[in-house]
């Protein structure tokens, strides 16, 4: 049973235990990512988080790093365009004193100047690392396109141009705005009792604002826009992605866009999966996805596929799209889809980690919490009809298009696309 409570400053602890597991997974969970930064703050909330491990007044780095070793424990941490989690699973006798190291790395670290130089090296070189990479840099360019005029749509790296300029003031000013009580959760579950609720209290129960009178972010609804991108680059294979619009976050009909992803390219008996890899042989990855967030959501189809194949990838990824829109689903289909979607979500929430995680991120972005079995009541209740209508509302709209590819292929490219 999922359980909440609110410190007297706004901090929300949701806790859910777990007696039958020996561990305990803790996460802080702050209501800050990329998409709250300005132009000039790109890369600003990833760039906390890597600095909240170089040390605080009593730690450096290295005895971060060793006492969760010397514990047996571990700690990390993530950046994404809406939140920053920093979290550790540990023992559940070890709870209390990684919970006071965790409190120490986000109350007290000192941002050296000399440490916050070699951590812009280091995320300049992540930054590079993802141009290496061009699945994924065909993706970063796609949402670039999809919400050319919104942080949604910038990288949640950031720029190197923007990365170089940080300074301590920069990083205050940001923390003050982003990282007071109100936008705080702290997540727990696992094998614990009252005496971690009570510590988590006294650590984080009273602290305020560095700042208060700096005034929250602005609301918007992020604009989508149809655009095309199209990079060069020297690799062998040439890389697709198409980008709709979809839900946010907090949207109800969320599930049925889940079993839409699901049988469209999300698993291996997707129809895009089994007629561009299986039956045709023309790429190794095709999937699809989709992000929800707050405000706003994208739905992505993505294939690698050679050049020698791309006109008739491009064709089949078309064709299996109008199929379907066509002819509609099979009640095989989304009875396989439910199937698959129940069996991730419950298999998924096997550990401690992964309850932590997802109460962490309902509370912070949706507010709410559902039991598993309300859950799977939602998916087995949800009609055919409406996951129908719900893809053919997505794939009608207009779309954004994100192509990496060998130059010398490019023009052809372009002439598809056209």
């Amino acid at each position: 049973m999922i359980q909440k409570y609110i410190c007297s400053n706004g901090v929300r602890i949701v806790h859910e235990k777990m007696p039958y597991v020996k561990s305990v997974a803790v996460g802080l969970w702050v209501h800050a990512g990329s998409a709250d930064e300005t132009a000039e703050q790109e890369g600003i909330a990833h760039f906390i988080e890597h600095m909240l491990f170089k040390g605080t007044e009593s730690r450096n780095a290295r005895m971060i790093a060793e006492q969760f070793d010397q514990i047996g424990g571990d700690l990390n941490a993530f950046t994404s365009k809406e939140m920053t989690c920093y979290y550790t699973t540990v023992l559940s006798h070890h709870a209390s004193y990684a919970l006071t190291i965790l409190s120490d790395m986000f109350f007290h670290s000192v941002f050296d100047e000399e440490e916050m130089e070699k951590e812009k090296s280091v995320i300049l070189d992540e930054i590079s690392s993802v141009e290496d990479m061009p699945d994924e840099d065909v993706d970063e360019r796609l949402w670039a396109a999809m919400f050319p005029d919104d942080s949604i749509g910038k990288p949640v790296g950031g720029r190197s141009e923007t990365i170089k300029r940080f300074t301590k003031e920069m990083v205050d000013e940001f923390m003050a705005r982003n990282y007071g009580p109100d936008k705080l959760v702290i997540s727990i579950a696992g094998n614990y009792d009252v005496r971690l609720i009570k510590l988590i209290e006294a650590h984080f129960g009273t602290y305020q604002s560095k700042n208060s009178t700096i005034g929250p972010n602005e609301m918007h609804l992020p604009n989508f826009a149809a655009k095309q991108t199209i990079k060069t680059k020297d690799i062998e294979q040439a890389h697709i992605a198409f980008g709709y619009p979809s839900l946010p976050a907090t949207h109800d009909r969320i599930y049925e866009l889940s079993l839409f992803d699901s049988i469209l390219g999300g698993t291996m008996s997707s129809r895009l999966f089994q007629e561009v890899r299986e039956n045709r042989g023309l790429a190794y990855s095709v999937y699809t996805y989709y992000s929800a967030y707050e405000n706003a959501g994208g739905f992505v189809i993505y294939c690698g596929t050679s050049p020698e194949n791309f006109q008739e990838t491009y064709q089949t990824i078309e064709q299996v799209i109008a199929e379907l829109l066509h002819d509609g689903l099979t009640d095989k289909e989304l009875r396989n889809a439910k199937e698959q979607l129940k069996g991730s979500f419950v298999l998924g929430l096997e550990n401690s980690e992964s309850r932590m995680y997802r109460n962490g991120r309902n509370e912070l972005v949706i507010g709410m919490h559902q039991t598993i079995e309300q859950v799977v009541e939602r998916i087995e209740l949800v009609e055919k009809r409406s996951v129908y209508r719900l893809g053919q509302q997505v794939l009608t709209s207009a779309r954004s298009t994100s192509i990496v590819a060998p130059e010398k292929n490019i023009l052809q490219f372009k002439n598809l696309l056209n």
